[in-house]
């Protein structure tokens, strides 16, 4: 009998089996896998080549256009035009610190200094960010662009990168409004990174003024293009469209500010404002929002947003005029007889003098062993409240202060405003002081004494305002109370002019004023300058206005310095020992719509120095009122172009005829002795 074998066998047939089905599937598994290969290798082998360097696939930044600034009609103020940074990339930057940057320092024409600096960077951002790309020049000139598009096939990283750099077509005007931008330091790109912005490195951010404070809205979103590139940096094209729909994201421009400032009126203000230093505000007074604002000296935008030079900096720095502070609002000045509106509404709150009390001017008050000088040294006599308000008597405002104190008085002020910020926020701002007995106490030496009231009370001594609140202060008086915060930008814009939002008048507080009390101080300033004697008669009479429209005006001129017993003329005194010269009024006074403050800084008198220019403006603001009731609308959109002549300079002012001894400053609660307004000793006041 012959043995069995194991294939004959149950058991050994299931085995065999096995194997064969075991057979099949590797067979399977490799038929497939060889598809798989097949397709991969040959069939889309273009897509994940691609993808196989994800490294090299460049993500190129599609900057956002930045938003517009425009003034009121839709003038373009501030734009942006076409310039060419270049950059950098250190992970495509072959033999980048021995051939490259030195290449790039001779096509630039960089120096030693500048030269190191870009290596330092370079280096840094290989470490950090190696394929962040570095800015190494931005807004190229011509030649430079030239210079290195001819050499591109040496510069291995390094790409010339069109890039829009901010426009400020009003030069100097506006410029403290509109700020200015510059390069984001590495401190700020963390911070606001960190908070979820996406800046980059070289990226510029607004500094000052509206491009600071509205960076936000004007920024915009960037977008991104992806691109294939090479080990050098070099676009493969044939790759990039295997990239998927998701290659390119499209940036989104930013918001568009529409001012409330209309630069027709914005140049009459200037053109008309002698000051070398200075400021001139207009504003609605039912609004509050400004309709014309000059700061003299202004800075050029251009220049500092664009390559200023250390020496430029240091230029600037050491202007004495200081032209980067904004004498509107970040610095303080004494007001003068402009202040009397807030003595004489705390005198008749006080109940202890009314609109018809008389006082007598004898050329001076005297308090103890001292005399407080009257501006008119042989005095103005018997005198009521409208009649010591319309020739800026300082008798009667020294009897005020002697009889009720200085602390009605800052009351008085500070419900008014004055002592803290306005709350405008486009612009930096100082809160000016309005001294009490209590800050005498803490910040004069021997503190508070009578004699302080008496200087305070015809704005002297410690009072300090910027032009801004003294502004809201008129604006308050001709509007019955309403203290409402300054505004400049009345909407933003998208791309299309779509209102995407609006600002709206606000209330900061009412201002609790008896209304005959306030009916007598307006007749009052209307007297200044529509009555013969007024400190504004002459300029109101000269100034163009229609014969029945009603002003009402104050005058001030804010001595800065004591001048001894012997009162010198203008021309006598250096330029920084000169007194400013105030106007602050509004119109019509019967029906108010526009007050304006005019400061000459050093300028001399109120009446002659400061007035015209007010009334100059409140002729203009009007004269366009009616006519764009009759004319259509403007084009929008059409880009401003500057035609004011060059701003008056030190030089131009008049100079010092003859040798005056330094002044001396006076000493807490000392008499001090008020200017004449009008630049005429004979004549009456301010």
């Amino acid at each position: 009998m012959t043995p069995p074998t194991i294939g004959n066998t149950t058991p050994g047939r299931d085995l065999k089996r096995r194997f064969l089905w075991l057979g099949l599937a590797m067979s399977l598994g490799m038929v497939a896998l060889a598809i798989q290969l097949y397709r991969l290798q040959l069939i889309r082998h273009e897509e994940y080549a691609a993808k196989s360097v994800a490294n090299f696939v460049k993500e190129v930044r599609l900057r956002a256009d930045r938003g517009v600034i425009k003034d009121a009609r839709g003038t373009i103020l501030v734009d942006s035009r076409p310039s060419f940074d270049a950059f950098v990339t250190p992970a495509f930057c072959t033999d980048c610190f021995e051939q490259v940057i030195p290449r790039l320092a001779e096509l630039l024409q960089w120096d030693a200094d500048q030269r190191k600096k870009i290596e330092d960077l370079v280096r840094m951002s290989r470490r950090n960010a190696p394929f962040q790309p570095v800015p190494v020049r931005v807004d190229l000139t011509r030649d430079e662009y030239d210079r290195l598009n001819a050499r591109r096939d040496i510069l291995d990283g390094v790409e010339v990168v069109p890039v829009p750099h901010r426009n400020y077509r009003a030069d100097t005007v506006l410029s403290h409004v509109l700020g200015y931008m510059n390069e984001i330091t590495q401190e700020e790109l963390e911070r606001l990174n960190g908070d979820g912005a996406k800046y980059a490195l070289g990226d510029y951010i607004g500094r000052r003024g509206l491009e600071r404070y509205f960076e936000s809205k004007l920024r915009g979103q960037d977008g991104v293009r992806k691109e294939v590139v090479n080990a050098r940096g070099q676009t493969i094209e044939e790759l990039n469209d295997k990239l998927g729909e998701n290659a390119v994201i499209p940036p989104t421009a930013g918001s568009n500010l529409v001012l409330s400032i209309d630069m027709r009126l914005q140049e009459e203000a200037e053109r008309s404002f002698p000051g070398v230093t200075g400021a001139v505000v207009a504003i609605d007074v039912n609004t509050g929002f400004i309709k014309a604002l000059v700061s003299r000296p202004g800075f050029d935008p251009n220049l500092l947003t664009g390559r200023v030079t250390p020496t430029q900096m240091a230029t600037l720095a050491r202007d004495p005029l200081h032209p980067m502070i904004n004498r509107v609002a970040a610095e303080h000045y004494s007001p003068g007889s402009t202040f009397k509106v807030v003595t004489q509404l705390a005198a008749f709150k006080s109940g202890v003098f009314r609109p018809e009390t008389v006082v007598n001017c004898s050329g001076g008050y005297r308090l103890g062993a001292r005399v407080w000088r009257c501006h008119k040294d042989s005095g103005h006599g018997p005198l009521d409240g409208k009649g010591a308000m319309k020739a800026s008597c300082d008798s009667w405002f020294y009897k005020v202060a002697d009889t009720i104190g200085l602390d009605p008085i800052a009351e008085m002020g500070k419900s008014l405003g004055l002592g803290r910020p306005t709350g405008i926020g486009v612009v930096a701002e100082v809160p000016g002081i309005m001294p009490s007995s209590a800050y005498h106490d803490k910040a004069s030496p021997g503190g508070y004494t009578k004699g302080m009231a008496l200087n305070s009370a015809i704005g002297q001594g410690d009072d300090n305002v910027t032009p801004l609140q003294l502004a809201l202060v008129y604006a308050a008086v001709a509007n019955g109370g309403k203290l409402y915060k300054p505004q400049m930008v009345q909407r933003l814009e998208n791309l299309d002019g779509q209102v995407m939002e609006e600002f709206k008048p606000e209330v900061v507080s009412k201002v609790d004023i008896n209304p005959a009390h306030l009916r007598a101080i307006v007749e009052g300033l209307e007297a200044v300058a529509q009555e013969p004697g007024g400190t504004a008669y002459r300029a109101r009479q000269k100034s163009g206005l229609p014969a029945d429209m009603l002003v009402a005006a104050k005058t001030g001129t804010a001595q800065v310095a004591r001048i001894g017993t012997v009162r010198l003329k203008t021309h006598q005194m250096s330029y920084f020992e000169r007194d400013h010269a105030w106007f602050a009024g509004f119109a019509p006074a019967d029906k108010p719509e526009l007050a304006v403050v005019v400061l000459n800084e050093h300028g001399g008198h109120g009446g002659v120095d400061a007035a015209p220019t007010a009334l100059a403006v409140m002729k203009k603001y009007f004269e366009l009122k009616a006519q764009d009731a009759t004319s259509p609308p403007p084009r929008a959109n059409q880009p401003y172009t500057p035609s004011l002549p060059p701003a008056p300079s030190l030089d131009e002012a008049a100079l010092t005829r003859t040798v005056v001894a330094p002044p001396r400053e006076n000493l807490p609660g000392e008499p001090i002795q008020p200017p004449s307004e009008t630049g005429d000793d004979s004549a009456t006041a301010d």
